[in-house]
Formats: structure tokens, sequence, C-alpha cells
């Protein structure tokens, strides 16, 4: 289980890292659906996507002694979760978007789960405190 959550971690982090570099150099057009925007919606997107090119980095650094980052696996989980409760309060202002971006809602509602349980189970194993 601990291999391959680390695999999945550096998977999830490459892919992370990969839309931000995407974003950062075509800007919104890399966004499926999107329309031309204007200078200051531009400059937002490739500003937020440093934001997602360093989450992408966090999550490869803690593939190195993933037992022990299990403080900031779980942030970085709840942060990837709040973001996908962010869509939804999107879907419930302006109505769905784009069929890719539904889909990615549902993945940044489910993967949350798989990374919490996957950092409960590796972690767990590793505790070597004593209840008193």
């Amino acid at each position: 289980m601990k291999r391959a959550f680390q695999v999945f971690l550096i998977l999830f982090g490459i892919v992370a890292i990969a839309i931000a570099l995407l974003h950062i150099f075509l800007g919104p057009s890399a966004i499926p659906g999107s329309i031309p925007v204007n200078a200051t919606m531009d400059s937002e997107d490739r500003f937020y996507a440093t934001l997602f090119a360093a989450y992408g980095l966090a999550l490869i650094w803690c593939v190195k002694d993933v037992e022990a980052k299990s403080r900031t696996v779980y942030f970085l989980t709840a942060t990837f979760f709040v973001g996908g409760l962010a869509r939804v309060v999107s879907i419930a202002a302006v109505g769905p978007p784009n069929t890719f971006f539904a889909a990615m809602t549902m993945l940044e509602l489910l993967l949350p789960i798989y990374m919490a349980f996957a950092q409960f189970r590796i972690s767990k194993g590793s505790d070597t405190r004593t209840i008193p």
C-alpha cells in the first residue's frame, strides 16, 4: 500500500505541475471550453497556476518519508477537497461547467477520500508512540 501511494503522489504531483505549466505558458486558452479573456483574467490564471505547481511539488516532496509527513499529506488532501467544494459553489452560483470540469469536480471530491485513507493506513503502521 505504501509504495502504491507513493507512486500515486508522484504521478499526481507531476500532473499538477504539468497542468500548471500549461496555464503559465498558454494562459486561459489551456482551459477546455474557455473564451478569450481580458488581461486581468489572464494574469490571474497564470498567477494561480504557480500555486498549483507548488501544490504538485509539495505532493512529490511528501513521497520520501511519507509516514512522517502525515500532517502535510492531510493538509494537501483537505486543500484539494476544498477546491472541489469551490467548484460546487461555482455550479450553484452560475451553473454547470464544461463536461470535463464536471468530471474533475467528482475527482476533486473523491480522490481526497482515497488519499486520506491511504495516508491513515500508512501512518498507522508506522506509529511508534506508546499509549500510557
